[in-house]
């Protein structure tokens, strides 16, 4: 917790920036939980302001520096472009506040890594906003892949989803580190990270039907030395998919829905294991809310988040490579 708190339990948040996934998903989240947004700030002042009004924020600024100057802030959510990212959560770390960052962490594994080690030399939590980690499903898949199929040799993910060709999205600019993989490909990585670790080589093919100077679609292999694989694939060009299937020598864990699960309704998993098959169904919750809360609770008790800077740097690595292998067309060593 920062100094200026008198309540350890209670986290009042800013929120650098008023991007649809603030709006929408994680600034109600913070107010359905016990902490609150205490300010909001974007470079246009009228926004700020708007955005304030429409969510009860008592406090809004022209300037993202003003936010980090507010004394009663304790912690900073920062949902800007990607290419924006790591500017950003260091200097509010430099104002001594605990960083909620959206994904990805940077804009590259380099820019990742400087900006976790700068948030441990200023002693700040660090934590970048997976928050389909924080679902009761996921942690369920991934706790069957660890524990109870014997020989996990292949993950299948993907997430898709229609982009509307409106002028200006952000996530078309290849100056703000935009492109599929850095939007939604991502989540598919991460997932093939957490079950299968670090692989040994990447090979990806893309696709600019934007012709935008980013990857609107993305095909990717994570390969293994001892054989296992990963396919990872990611888009703007097709109708909306989000899934991931792991599969083992004795059986199998399956989930639609994968990542940007709704808040309201119950969702299932499904999975064949030992010869056993069967459905376990989740209550609706709010994975957002589920973050935040994570977050708060790691500040509070100073330990790190389960998807942290290490955790970051790591993801970055692999979409680095998988960049860097459809430019080049060949494989990349890890």
């Amino acid at each position: 917790m920062s100094a200026h708190s008198t309540e350890p339990a209670r986290l009042e948040f800013g929120v650098l920036g008023t991007a649809g996934i603030a709006d929408k998903a994680v600034v109600p989240a913070i107010a359905a939980s016990d902490h609150a947004v205490g300010a909001v700030a974007s470079r246009d002042a009228d926004r700020a302001a708007s955005f304030a009004a429409r969510h009860s924020i008592p406090r809004s600024y022209g300037t993202y520096e003003a936010l980090l100057d507010d004394d009663a802030i304790d912690a900073v959510y920062v949902p800007l472009p990607n290419g924006l990212h790591g500017e950003w959560t260091k200097r509010a770390a430099d104002a001594g506040l605990a960083v909620l960052c959206e994904k990805p962490l940077a804009a590259d594994a380099a820019e990742a890594r400087a900006v976790a080690d700068h948030c441990d030399r200023r002693g700040v939590t660090l934590m970048e906003a997976f928050m389909y980690r924080y679902h009761p499903r996921t942690e369920r898949a991934v706790e069957l892949a660890a524990t109870e199929l014997d020989d996990v040799r292949t993950v299948t993910a993907t997430f898709r989803f229609p982009l509307s060709d409106r002028p200006n999205d952000v996530r078309l600019d290849p100056e703000l580190a935009g492109g599929s993989l850095m939007d939604v490909g991502c989540y598919p990585v991460s997932l093939a990270h957490t079950v299968l670790g670090a692989p040994d080589r990447v090979y990806a093919h893309t696709g600019d039907t934007r012709d935008a100077g980013v990857d609107t679609e993305l095909a990717g292999v994570l390969a293994y030395g001892d054989g296992r694989s990963a396919r990872v694939a990611s888009g703007f060009d097709t109708r909306h998919v989000e899934r991931y299937r792991v599969d083992a020598t004795n059986g199998w864990v399956a989930v639609e829905n994968a990542f940007d699960a709704p808040a309201d309704e119950r969702l299932e998993l499904e999975y064949e294991i030992d010869g056993r098959r069967g459905v376990e169904t989740f209550p609706a919750v709010d994975q957002y809310r589920l973050q935040v809360e994570h977050f708060a609770d790691r500040v509070a008790g100073d330990a790190t988040p389960v998807t942290d800077g290490a955790s970051a740097v790591a993801n970055m690595r692999i979409l680095d490579a998988l960049s860097e292998s459809a430019a080049n067309g060949s494989p990349i060593d890890l």
